[in-house]
């Protein structure tokens, strides 16, 4: 389940920086992402 959070986030979270934020910075905002999607999925405890 947890697998299934994680990549719906950082789908979402990466699509919302791709059509909001030029593309330098929806490149450099990748990072921060993957690490949020990561927190939400894994450590928050909230699934």
């Amino acid at each position: 389940m947890e697998k299934k959070i994680f990549w719906l986030s950082l789908a979402f979270f990466s699509l919302i920086a791709d059509f909001t934020l030029p593309l330098i910075w929806a490149a450099v905002a990748t990072l921060p992402i993957v690490v949020l999607s990561w927190w939400i999925a894994y450590r928050s405890g909230w699934f």
